[in-house]
Order: C-alpha cells, then structure tokens, then sequence
C-alpha cells in the first residue's frame, strides 16, 4: 500500500534532510560539524555574487550559525579533499565521490573552447597541460603570464571577456583534465591537474545507468522526499533518464512511491529519510541554497513563491536586488534584500515582506537571525530601511534585541541599531 503523507509531513521531511529541522547546535562549530553538513548537502552551488557573502558559505551558516569559512577553504584546497568544484547543479562543490558519475552525465557545451580552431586548440591545450604538469597550480592570469601569451580583447563572449587561455581551461575543467586546487583572495580558480586534486581520475569503464542512479539515489537522500524533476535538477541530470532512474531506485528499495496530500504529482520518498516530530529550525536562506533550487518545488511544498531578481531592472523589482527567504520551524514566513556594508560595518536589511501567514513572532525570531549573521560577517550594526510591510515590526525587534520596545522611529528613516544605542540614519541608494 502506497503511503499518504500530509503537507506538513512532507515538509519536515525535506528539512530534516536538508539540516534544516532543528535548532542550531551550541557551542563552536569544528570542522567535522560542516563535513558532516556538507555530505548531507551533497554540494553547494558557488556564485561570483557577494552582496553579504559568497553563496557557498551561506548554507553552512544557515544550518551552523556562526562558524569559521577557512573550514571549507582546507576542505576544498588540502587533501585529502573533502570537497572539489566540478559542475553539477551549476559551477559548485561537490563530494570528490560524485566527480567520476558527474562527468558522464554533465555536458555544458557552451563553456570553454568550442568553436575554436581545433588546431588552435589543441596547440593551446598541450601548452596548458605542460605548463600545469611541471608547474605549481596557476590562475588563468598567471598562465597567460607564464605562456607569454597576448592577445586583443573581446567582448562578444557575453561579456566574460574569456581570452583563449581561459577559455581552453574552461574547456579542459569541464572535461574533467584539470581542476581547482584552490581559490585566491579574489576568487579566481588556481588550476591544476585533476590528478593532483583526487585520485582516479581516468576509470577503465563506467555505468552510465550506474552512475545516473548514483546521482539521483544522492539527491533524494538530499531531498528526502520529490519528485523526478526534483531528483534530476539537483544535479542537473537529463529529466527523461531520470525517470528511468526513479524506477530503477524504486525496484531496488532505494526510493518508494508516496501521496501527498495537496502535492498532486507523483512523489517519491527515500527509504533513509527521517520524518521528525515537529521541524524548530530558524534560517536565512541564500537565493542558491539548495532547498531553494527547485522554484516549482519550493512552491508546491512551502506554498512559497520565490525569483531571484539580480537581473531583473531595479524598477521591475517586486521585493529587492539578493533576496534571501526567511525559515522559521517548518514554514517559509518573509523576505529580507540584504547588503553587507562592510565599509561601514552595517548589515543592511534594504526591505522586509512577511508572507500572509507569518506568525506572530516572525519580527522577533528574524531579528535574533539578523543579529546573528552580523556577527558572523564581522559587522557591527544592523539597519533597517522603511520599505516593506514587515520593516516597521523588524525595526522594533531589531532595536529592543530581547528588551523592552523602543520608541517607533521617524516613517522616513529607516533605524539604526548599535548595542545599546539607537539612532536615525537618512536612506541612502
């Protein structure tokens, strides 16, 4: 008999998977703590955007609170690596354990070389991996350096103004030939050869269906419970083999088939995914958080509609430039567009909308988590600007910090908090 769930059960399940359940842990967070997160997450999705931080710290801190970034940075540049970047959901970390079944299934065409000269490329490519191989890991930069290489920008290749060595290297990255060793303060790729990042990296044969179940298998664990298109877009596998793959888990136990009341679609639950009690996690979620990947998903599921807006023109914008939904228990309840100042030390919160059935103490609880990721970004203040239907009731929170209400602040400035002190700033663009 197929098993009936509620949407309320659903959604404790896919937050449990996702870390999301419970309340953060006490105490400093180790670097075992965000290895075990990470193999949860499977992979986390890198993003050049650093409006309050890189995109691939976020979800630690979501899940962690405040704990030390370097920890990723020695799990994805020191062996034995716990993390590498490959493609995957899109550019990402992943587990070194995903790398061999992702490049059978990841074929980005459009990045890199194609479209050169094949002997231009070649020609290119030999000098590259002589270069990598007697050489220390290099930024494209450096090999363009090293090579003395010069060449006349362009700018039709969407504005990434890639010259043919960066190019060649995107191509060699997505064939899996080279990798990043590291990243430098300015979060260019140090690359090098694959074989120095993990060990083999050249398998005799591989299981295309194989290593499609392996992918989908680890996306619903990541999951805990979707649907095909959840499973493939996690990893960003063909949807048509990824149905084939759904039944093939289903056949070997791996995944079962549920209902879910409200969720009319073919749902599929993994056999390891746990169903809590009760869901009391509190988060700000990056707009590339994985609980977040699939829009279709999130809405089905959270009832939350969710677009990242970065490109969107800034007279278009329904809610804010980097948007980052608010958790709280098992409900997503408002929207916050953050700014980490840092040359004024101030996390900006730029607008604040609650969802129609935010709860009562969803002001209080989004200010606590504010306050919070102040903290771990080093900044000093949090300022809330007067736009948004929940930034009255945040100001208040944000200001009092657990005591008394302050004094409702002028409707045409936005609150300034410092620890015990409150004052009036003017908005600023």
């Amino acid at each position: 008999m197929t098993a009936s769930l509620s949407l309320s059960q659903a959604r404790r399940i896919a937050l449990a998977a996702q870390g999301l359940a419970k309340v953060r842990p006490t105490g400093p967070v180790t670097s075992r703590t965000v290895g075990r997160t990470f193999a949860r997450l499977q992979l986390v999705q890198i993003d050049s955007v650093n409006v309050v931080a890189r995109s691939h710290y976020l979800p630690f801190f979501s899940r962690l609170g405040d704990y030390d970034p370097l920890i990723l940075q020695s799990m994805a540049g020191r062996k034995p690596r716990k993390m590498m970047e490959y493609w995957a959901h899109e550019a990402s970390f992943i587990r070194p354990e995903h790398f061999q079944d992702l490049r059978v299934w990841q074929k980005r065409s459009w990045v890199g070389a194609h479209g050169l000269d094949p002997t231009v490329r070649q020609d290119m490519e030999d000098r590259i991996l002589m270069a990598l191989t007697t050489g220390r890991p290099m930024t494209a930069s450096e090999l363009t350096a090293r090579l003395g290489h010069d060449e006349d920008s362009e700018r039709d290749n969407w504005g990434w103004n890639w010259n043919i060595i960066k190019r060649v290297l995107e191509h060699l990255f997505e064939e899996g030939r080279i990798s990043a060793a590291s990243r430098t303060s300015q979060f260019e790729r140090k690359y090098t050869l694959t074989s120095r990042v993990i060990a083999d990296t050249n398998p005799t044969e591989v299981d295309a269906e194989a290593s499609l179940d392996r992918l989908m298998d680890a996306a619903a664990q990541a999951h805990g419970i979707g649907t095909v298109r959840c499973f493939s877009d996690y990893f960003r596998t063909p949807l048509k083999a990824g149905a084939d793959s759904v039944q093939r888990l289903v056949r070997a136990g791996r995944l079962e088939p549920v209902v879910v009341r409200g969720w009319d679609r073919d749902i599929y639950k993994h056999v390891d995914a746990a169903l809590p009690r009760k869901a009391a996690g509190r988060a700000l979620l990056s707009p590339f958080d994985s609980l977040v990947f699939e829009r279709r998903r999130l809405e089905e599921l959270f009832g939350f509609h969710y677009r990242i807006e970065i490109y969107t023109p800034a007279a278009k914008r329904r809610f804010g430039y980097y948007v980052l939904p608010f958790l709280l228990r098992e409900a997503i309840v408002a929207r916050v567009d953050l700014k980490a100042d840092r040359a004024t030390g101030q996390l900006l919160v730029r607008a604040a909308f609650a969802e129609m059935t935010a709860p009562a103490d969803t002001a209080v609880e989004l200010a606590a988590e504010l306050r919070l990721m102040a903290t771990w970004l080093g900044l000093q203040e949090v300022v809330v600007w007067p736009v948004g239907d929940l930034a009255g009731a945040l100001s208040e929170a944000v200001a009092r910090g657990g005591s008394a209400p302050a004094e409702h602040p002028h409707p045409g400035s936005p609150l300034r908090v410092e620890p015990g002190n409150v004052a009036l700033v003017s908005p600023v663009d």
